[in-house]
């Protein structure tokens, strides 16, 4: 139904305007529109400009969010997957943008000037174990794997109860690792090399085995090949007077 408009005259009490009982009657089907809008038969009396947008059909009324200059939405559920997250994730730490204090980032940060790490941020608990940690071995006789991925210092439980090989594996250049206590067998130290591995022992001092001994190994190739190692050992025993 279209607007009804209410006949008014030309001037105050000339005759002219609508009687009282159209009058009146014109105002009750305009409210009567209003309130039975919502129904599909009555859609006319309401129109909508952007953002808002109207059902013609069912009078529905809904905002634009594009209109609103929104970009968002509600995202169905189990719509965004794991690669999809991680390649959001690179993106925007790659483009540096959307930056959020203390954030976390789990999986590779890629680009050349992907990730910039303050002076004198990183301590000692930020480094890895290879770096840090201490690992306990339990076995004291045979070929035993040191994996130098795990520690940078091997604590035995005990002296040696046999011929013992200390077997290293996922070392790295610059890596050094620490073997301690070694005492009554024979040592003989191991790589992963698939060619040959070359130990250098530096200085004269030999292996002890009446002795308490600590072994310094520091690889300065991790080639696959040809891996190469420099050595030092040594006694030692508890004293507070160097």
């Amino acid at each position: 139904m279209a607007k009804q408009t209410i006949g008014i005259g030309s001037a105050a009490n000339d005759g002219t305007g609508d009687p009282l009982r159209t009058a009146f009657d014109k105002i009750n089907d305009n409210f009567t529109e209003l309130y039975n809008d919502e129904t599909s038969g009555e859609v006319n009396s309401i129109t909508a400009t952007a953002p808002l947008a109207r059902d013609s059909a069912v009078g529905a009324v809904t905002i634009s969010l594009a209109d609103l200059g929104i970009a968002t939405g509600k995202i169905a559920d189990d719509a965004v997957t794991a690669d999809k997250l991680a390649n959001s994730i690179n993106t925007e730490i790659a483009a540096n943008t959307a930056k959020v204090t203390n954030a976390t980032h789990t999986g590779d940060v890629t680009g050349a000037t992907a990730l910039t790490i303050a002076n004198d941020v990183v301590g000692h608990d930020q480094l890895s174990n290879r770096y840090t940690a201490q690992v306990p071995i339990s076995t004291l006789t045979g070929t035993v794997g040191f994996d130098c991925s795990a520690g940078s210092s091997f604590k035995l439980s005990g002296d040696l109860t046999g011929a013992y090989t200390i077997n290293l594996s996922s070392y790295k250049k610059g890596q050094v690792i620490t073997i301690f206590p070694l005492k009554a067998q024979s040592i003989t130290l191991a790589g992963q090399g698939s060619s040959t591995n070359t130990f250098n022992k530096i200085g004269g001092i030999d292996y002890d085995n009446t002795a308490y001994n600590i072994l310094q190994i520091e690889c300065v190739d991790d080639s696959a090949t040809d891996p190469i190692f420099f050595y030092s050992i040594a006694t030692f025993a508890a004293d507070s007077t160097p």
